[in-house]
Protein backbone atom coordinates (compact mmCIF):
# COMPACT_ATOMS: atom_id res chain seq x y z
CA UNK A 1 0.00 0.00 0.00
CA UNK A 2 1.13 3.55 -0.74
CA UNK A 3 -0.17 6.70 0.87
CA UNK A 4 0.09 9.89 -1.15
CA UNK A 5 -0.29 13.44 0.14
CA UNK A 6 -0.40 16.48 -2.14
CA UNK A 7 0.53 19.96 -0.98
CA UNK A 8 1.43 23.35 -2.36
CA UNK A 9 -1.89 24.43 -3.79
CA UNK A 10 -3.35 27.86 -3.25
CA UNK A 11 -4.65 31.03 -4.84
CA UNK A 12 -2.48 32.75 -7.43
CA UNK A 13 -2.99 35.41 -10.06
CA UNK A 14 -2.87 34.60 -13.74
CA UNK A 15 0.72 34.47 -14.93
CA UNK A 16 1.96 33.36 -11.54
CA UNK A 17 3.61 30.14 -10.41
CA UNK A 18 3.06 27.37 -7.92
CA UNK A 19 4.95 24.21 -7.09
CA UNK A 20 2.92 21.22 -6.05
CA UNK A 21 4.44 18.40 -4.05
CA UNK A 22 3.38 14.79 -3.77
CA UNK A 23 4.78 12.93 -0.79
CA UNK A 24 4.61 9.19 -0.43
CA UNK A 25 4.88 6.67 2.37
CA UNK A 26 4.52 2.93 2.40
CA UNK A 27 5.95 0.73 -0.30
CA UNK A 28 9.08 1.69 -2.19
CA UNK A 29 8.23 4.92 -3.91
CA UNK A 30 10.81 4.49 -6.64
CA UNK A 31 8.97 1.40 -7.81
CA UNK A 32 6.19 3.53 -9.29
CA UNK A 33 5.68 5.84 -12.16
CA UNK A 34 3.81 8.89 -10.88
CA UNK A 35 1.15 10.92 -12.59
CA UNK A 36 -0.52 14.24 -11.90
CA UNK A 37 -4.18 14.73 -12.77
CA UNK A 38 -6.62 17.57 -12.21
CA UNK A 39 -10.35 17.96 -11.93
CA UNK A 40 -12.17 21.22 -12.40
CA UNK A 41 -15.72 21.73 -11.10
CA UNK A 42 -18.23 19.95 -13.29
CA UNK A 43 -15.53 18.33 -15.43
CA UNK A 44 -13.92 14.93 -15.63
CA UNK A 45 -10.55 14.27 -14.09
CA UNK A 46 -7.86 14.77 -16.71
CA UNK A 47 -4.23 13.82 -17.15
CA UNK A 48 -1.64 16.55 -16.61
CA UNK A 49 1.82 14.95 -16.51
CA UNK A 50 3.67 11.76 -15.65
CA UNK A 51 7.19 10.73 -14.74
CA UNK A 52 8.85 7.33 -14.88
CA UNK A 53 10.30 5.49 -11.89
CA UNK A 54 13.77 6.99 -12.03
CA UNK A 55 12.73 10.23 -13.66
CA UNK A 56 14.29 9.45 -17.02
CA UNK A 57 11.03 9.85 -18.93
CA UNK A 58 8.36 12.49 -18.58
CA UNK A 59 5.26 13.42 -20.54
CA UNK A 60 2.87 16.34 -20.28
CA UNK A 61 -0.54 17.05 -21.70
CA UNK A 62 -0.61 19.52 -24.59
CA UNK A 63 -2.59 21.97 -22.46
CA UNK A 64 0.31 22.39 -20.02
CA UNK A 65 3.32 21.62 -22.20
CA UNK A 66 5.95 24.32 -21.91
CA UNK A 67 4.38 25.69 -18.70
CA UNK A 68 4.37 22.75 -16.26
CA UNK A 69 7.36 20.58 -15.36
CA UNK A 70 7.20 17.29 -13.47
CA UNK A 71 10.19 16.03 -11.49
CA UNK A 72 10.96 13.66 -8.66
CA UNK A 73 13.40 13.05 -5.83
CA UNK A 74 13.28 9.38 -4.89
CA UNK A 75 15.62 9.90 -1.94
CA UNK A 76 12.93 12.10 -0.42
CA UNK A 77 9.95 10.12 -1.73
CA UNK A 78 8.70 13.25 -3.45
CA UNK A 79 7.32 14.21 -6.84
CA UNK A 80 6.88 17.82 -7.86
CA UNK A 81 4.82 19.73 -10.39
CA UNK A 82 6.24 23.15 -11.16
CA UNK A 83 3.49 25.25 -12.70
CA UNK A 84 4.41 28.50 -14.43
CA UNK A 85 2.41 30.99 -16.46
CA UNK A 86 -0.76 29.84 -14.79
CA UNK A 87 -4.09 30.53 -16.43
CA UNK A 88 -7.61 30.68 -14.97
CA UNK A 89 -8.40 27.45 -16.84
CA UNK A 90 -5.75 25.69 -14.72
CA UNK A 91 -8.05 26.08 -11.73
CA UNK A 92 -8.78 22.60 -10.39
CA UNK A 93 -8.07 20.11 -7.67
CA UNK A 94 -4.75 18.45 -8.49
CA UNK A 95 -4.09 14.81 -7.64
CA UNK A 96 -1.03 12.60 -7.79
CA UNK A 97 -1.26 8.86 -8.33
CA UNK A 98 0.91 5.78 -8.72
CA UNK A 99 1.31 3.53 -11.75
CA UNK A 100 3.11 0.21 -11.42
CA UNK A 101 3.29 -0.82 -15.09
CA UNK A 102 6.31 -0.80 -17.34
CA UNK A 103 6.75 2.61 -18.96
CA UNK A 104 6.37 2.00 -22.68
CA UNK A 105 4.32 5.09 -23.30
CA UNK A 106 3.24 7.55 -20.64
CA UNK A 107 0.24 6.25 -18.69
CA UNK A 108 -2.55 8.78 -19.18
CA UNK A 109 -5.76 6.92 -18.34
CA UNK A 110 -7.29 7.02 -14.89
CA UNK A 111 -7.63 3.24 -14.73
CA UNK A 112 -3.89 2.83 -15.18
CA UNK A 113 -3.28 4.27 -11.72
CA UNK A 114 -3.67 2.40 -8.45
CA UNK A 115 -3.25 4.74 -5.49
CA UNK A 116 -4.40 8.34 -5.32
CA UNK A 117 -3.90 11.23 -2.96
CA UNK A 118 -6.67 13.45 -1.62
CA UNK A 119 -5.84 16.37 -3.86
CA UNK A 120 -4.81 19.98 -3.42
CA UNK A 121 -6.80 22.96 -4.69
CA UNK A 122 -5.26 25.35 -7.19
CA UNK A 123 -7.17 28.54 -7.98
CA UNK A 124 -5.95 30.97 -10.60
CA UNK A 125 -7.61 34.37 -10.63
CA UNK A 126 -7.83 36.51 -13.75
Amino acid sequence: QVQLVESGGGLVQAGGSLRLSCGASGRTFSGYNIGWFRQAPGKEREFVAAISRRGGSTYSADSVKGRFTISRDNAKNMVYLQMNSLKPEDTAVYYCATNSRTWVVAPQRLNEYEYWGQGTQVTVSS
